[in-house]
């Protein structure tokens, strides 16, 4: 399958594909270079762009994923220490989730503070006053 091919049915960019392998997130990725030197890659790599997608939308980042099928990959037991990296997983987007809640309630408090008619104090709107940050 050529890379355009392969971009439209994971919905990745063609970069974004290129990238993915130059981070070693594709396993065996090109099956063989065409004469026009164009990669003909197997059939296997567009699931490993689904399993990738899939652990995105879970909130994995690009290091955790090579890190997790790395150990599938490699490790006999892959999933025996599974529970406890998705307990640290759980336990990073909680702390997001509370950083994430504090800046809304800070906006809020901002955004009521304002009438549009403010002024600016040091470079501010004074409506953020001490609001902000």
């Amino acid at each position: 399958m050529l890379i355009g091919k392969l971009a439209l049915e994971s919905g990745f960019s063609r970069d974004t594909i290129r990238y993915y392998e130059r981070m070693g997130l594709l396993q065996d990725s090109a099956s063989c270079k065409l004469q026009n030197g164009y990669t003909d890659y197997q059939p296997g790599v567009l699931e490993q762009l689904i399993h990738i997608k899939q652990l995105k939308e879970l909130g994995f980042t690009l290091n955790e994923i090579k890190s997790l099928l790395e150990t599938v990959s490699t490790e006999p037991q892959p999933c025996a220490d599974l529970p406890q990296k998705l307990d640290k997983k759980i336990a990073q987007l909680d702390e997001k989730m509370l950083l994430i809640t504090l800046y809304r309630d800070k906006l809020l408090a901002v955004r009521k503070a304002c009438n549009g008619e403010c002024a600016s104090e040091a470079g501010l709107p004074e409506c953020f006053g001490s609001q902000c940050c």
